[in-house]
């Protein structure tokens, strides 16, 4: 009897053990799956394809895989809209059975992506989208930002603009999430006076109000945050209107990149903006990442695109250090926390809430060796080792 159960009870152990070993193994040979959701279409639409562009770039140099395993990228448009995003997302979340979320632009469709993919314990890496909700009060153990948080670049902006002395600035942001976040930051850091607020639509392209409020308001400087499409018609109107001959024009690294300068020309030559990166950064990893980029697109990389290449990376790292087993989400989060690639911006590291502690620096538009129109990044950061405003009400949840 005593036997008969031994020999019972050795029968189950092994059988146990071979069905973790046969679940393991069906585990890693499954490709890692990630969901990347963006803007394809609209005036937004080049600011998604440059994440795109960056993460696909990562994955082929990768050999499409990541942390060794083969790796599926499913590629879907948002449409810039709250409500085809939750949609989609959840679609990737539930029948896709994505590992990893990635690329949304816009933090409206951020904050409506959020529920399905955090509700499905699906880590999403951002690759630009940064609402300081999710920095604070609504931190998640689910959502990483290989990015920044919507307020810095901007509080760099105040920064510069304070330094160089100007008295009285003009402040235009889309009127949304990340648009309100942006002039938040700047104030913060920028003590002189606002002459003005402007919040067009998201997405507006015909800035003739806006233009008309500058010349009654006679500001030294105006501070713009308007992406995409909205910023090349901005700046291309208020050149032609011949306002930088009495106004000062700044922007974020957003504003002032390579898309824009691409679209409107020499008429930039001289404006400032900031960002955490830029395409003459000295290290290692960027110039590999910039050569690959211009020899597979042809073109300068922008921002967006650094930020897509940076969260394929950190997906690479976390499948890698948690040695594949996605399905333990302590050990995946551990990973991912650690940070442990090599970013194109240099030294990477996550705060408590998830968010980068990081440099950002001015850049200047020039004209380069080539005689190209491009930014040239200044040494000295602006703000050094920046961590954001919120992360003392993040209660990252265990």
């Amino acid at each position: 009897m005593i036997a008969s159960f031994q020999r019972t009870l050795r029968t189950t152990l092994v059988a146990g053990a071979a069905c973790a070993a046969l679940a393991a193994y069906a585990q890693s040979s499954e490709p890692v799956r990630v969901g990347l959701l963006s803007t394809l279409s609209g005036p937004g639409a080049g600011l998604g394809v440059d994440i795109r562009d960056g993460f696909q770039l990562a994955m082929k140099l990768q050999g499409n895989k990541l942390g060794g395993r083969a790796a599926e990228v499913i590629v879907a448009d948002d449409q810039a809209s709250p409500d085809v995003g939750r949609q989609t997302a959840d679609r990737l979340v539930k029948r896709d059975k994505v590992d990893f979320m990635t690329g949304i632009v816009f933090s409206n469709v951020m904050l409506a992506v959020g529920a399905p993919t955090f509700a499905s314990h699906t880590f999403y890496i951002s690759a630009n989208a940064g609402p300081s909700q999710y920095a604070g009060e609504q931190c998640n153990p689910y959502f990483f930002s290989a990015s920044y948080q919507n307020d810095n670049m901007h509080e760099a902006a105040g920064q510069v603009v304070q330094s160089k002395g100007f008295k009285r600035v003009a402040l235009i942001a889309p009127n949304y999430p990340a648009g309100k976040d942006a002039l938040t930051g700047f104030k913060r850091y920028y003590k002189g006076e606002v002459t003005s607020e402007s919040l067009p639509t998201l997405n507006q392209l015909n800035f003739s109000v806006e233009i008309a409020q500058l010349r009654a308001s006679k500001p030294d400087a105006v501070y713009i945050f308007l992406p995409g499409g909205m910023g090349i018609n901005f700046i291309k109107q208020f050149v032609a209107a011949g306002l930088p001959k009495d106004i000062t024009l700044f922007g974020p690294g957003f504003s002032g990149d390579e898309d824009v300068i691409r679209a409107v020309g020499e008429s930039m030559l001289g404006m400032f903006n900031t960002s955490q990166w830029g395409h003459d950064m000295d290290n290692a990893a960027n110039k590999k990442f910039v050569a690959a980029f211009e020899k597979e697109y042809g073109r300068l990389p922008t921002l967006y695109a650094a930020q897509g290449y940076d969260a394929a990376q950190l997906m690479d790292a976390a499948v890698r250090d948690s040695k594949g087993k996605l399905d333990d989400k302590a050990a995946v989060r551990k990973a991912l926390e650690a940070a442990k690639f090599n970013s194109v911006r240099g030294n990477f590291k996550f705060n408590t809430n998830h968010f980068p502690i990081q440099d950002y620096y001015a850049r200047v538009i020039t004209k380069d060796a080539k005689g190209r129109i491009t930014n040239r990044l200044l040494a000295t950061p602006v703000l050094k080792n920046h961590a954001d405003a919120y992360v003392g009400s993040c209660k990252m949840p265990g």
